[in-house]
């Protein structure tokens, strides 16, 4: 597990995350109006996506049939999933990008303790 962790430790981006001590700090800021159109997007997906895709499936399903109620709920759930996408796009893109950077950094500094900091220091002089 360490030769593998000192291997993606010189990669670019893993190294880059340790010399630059990436963290969570910037979710401190004040979202956006896009982040908040985006995470909206996202809540107002989970409401309707499975439960409204039952409640439709059973309404319809009762009174045109089992195969349009099938259609109808996939059908809402399908919106549902898109608004989900949309949303996550709009908001979440700049979020996950950061945490990927801390999640990492942190792992790679468990795994090889000290030596993660030396290694990205050895590797950053060693290119000079």
């Amino acid at each position: 597990m360490k030769k593998a962790a000192i291997y993606f430790a010189g990669k670019k981006y893993c190294k880059t995350a340790i010399e630059d001590r990436a963290d969570l700090s910037a979710i401190r800021e004040k979202p956006t109006p896009k982040m908040i159109v985006g995470l909206s997007l996202i809540a107002f997906s989970y409401v309707i996506g499975m439960p409204t895709s039952l409640a439709v499936t059973a309404v319809v399903g009762r009174r045109e049939g089992p195969l349009a109620g099938v259609l109808a709920g996939g059908g809402i759930y399908a919106i549902s999933t898109i608004l989900f996408f949309v949303g996550l796009k709009m908001s979440g893109e700049k979020y996950f990008h950061l945490f990927c950077r801390w999640l990492i950094r942190v792992i790679l500094e468990k795994i090889l303790g000290d030596d993660a900091q030396a290694l990205s220091d050895t590797d950053s002089n060693s290119g000079q």
